[in-house]
């Protein structure tokens, strides 16, 4: 598997939202990108949620998303905890909520959304009744990063790397970065989202002796 990057520049950020929300299945794929870069979940996190995660029964978009930590519930020995998997609760940005408002665009008045269509998956496929496959998300992130003139490898985790980046970057402890991914130091986290490589770099190209 090839190491992928985060998103560093925050204008090809805006670029890759542009591409993905002008193409097929449009509000569906740029609130994949939108949500992920800006909650910092795992893939298989995302593409499980449902329409009822996002959405109350009055058809308003939720504040804030409550999920089970997938990975979490695998990485537990104790049965118990291996069922239940760790608790995730963290409020949603006006980003996300503008990207989420979009999408349900899309789909019949939200006020009138039967159990049955509120339990579908956020990311549907285009074949209904199933979220979109992991496979799919990434071809669909690596295909629009290409055309937006991105370089380096993206991919699924890309999302993620992205948020811990950009969130280190507008001041974010990363004790507080390292507690939200569930790292076991901030040296791991640190490599992770790509500053160690940054601050390398930096020396390479600052020094000029």
């Amino acid at each position: 598997m090839e190491l992928v990057q985060p998103i560093r520049d925050t204008a090809k950020i805006a670029a890759m939202k542009r591409h993905l929300l002008a193409g097929p299945y449009g509000t569906r794929n740029h609130l994949l990108f939108t949500l992920g870069i800006n909650s910092g979940l795992r893939i298989s996190d995302l593409l499980s949620l449902k329409v009822s995660d996002v959405l109350d029964t009055s058809g308003h978009v939720k504040p804030r998303i409550v999920l089970r930590e997938k990975k979490s519930a695998r990485k537990a020995t104790d049965s118990s905890k291996a069922k239940a998997g760790k608790l995730k609760d963290f409020p949603l940005g006006d980003s996300s909520i503008e990207a989420i408002r979009l999408h349900l665009m899309t789909m019949p008045d939200c006020t009138t959304l039967d159990a049955t269509q509120r339990r579908q998956p956020l990311f549907a496929s285009k074949k209904g009744g199933e979220a979109i496959t992991r496979q799919h998300a990434w071809t669909l992130l690596n295909d629009a990063a290409k055309d937006v003139g991105i370089m380096e490898n993206v991919g699924t985790h890309t999302l993620r790397k992205t948020f811990g980046y950009h969130a280190y970057n507008s001041g974010v402890p990363i004790e507080t970065i390292q507690a939200m991914m569930n790292h076991g130091s901030a040296k791991e986290t640190l490599r992770y989202i790509g500053i160690t490589q940054d601050k390398l770099d930096k020396v390479y190209v600052t020094l000029n002796l």
